[in-house]
């Protein structure tokens, strides 16, 4: 969760994030940061950072941005529903699942208590459908692999 308002904050979003007014806004931060814009060496260094953090922070919103989510909601039913869990792990307020369908997915506010809970459910897939899966905001973290 703090990343998402660490970014919310730097594109000044606030409630639900707009794939066009996230776009805008981020043309002109990659505008002001560009590093080709600053002479002295020093902010150069800080202009790249500026704008390495830009473009991540674009595309972890654009993850979690509710139009991308709808655009994939089909393919997120489908493997939350068709495939198992493969793998998982838990930092902080982090939960990385991995599919058997190679897809994996980041679920963000998940605390300890309730990972717990996930990991010792009779079945962590039904535990995960009815608790976490639907409950928290998520994103794809990385695309599965079809094999021929």
């Amino acid at each position: 969760m703090k990343r998402i308002n660490e970014y919310k904050k730097l594109f000044k979003v606030e409630g639900a994030i707009s794939l066009k007014e996230l776009k805008t806004t981020y043309r002109g931060l990659v505008k002001q940061w560009h590093p080709d814009k600053f002479q002295d060496e020093e902010e150069k260094i800080e202009a790249e950072k500026a704008s390495l953090k830009i473009i991540d922070g674009y595309h972890f919103l654009v993850s979690i941005a509710p139009e991308t989510k709808e655009a994939n909601l089909e393919e997120y039913k489908k493997t939350i529903t068709e495939s198992q869990v493969a793998d998982y792990h838990h930092k902080s307020m982090l939960l990385e699942v991995t599919f058997t369908d190679g897809n994996t997915y980041e679920y963000f506010g998940v605390n300890h208590k309730l990972f717990l809970k996930f990991v010792n459910s009779k079945s962590i897939n039904n535990f995960g459908r009815r608790n976490i899966f639907n409950s928290f905001t998520y994103r794809k973290s990385k695309k599965g692999t079809v094999e021929a």
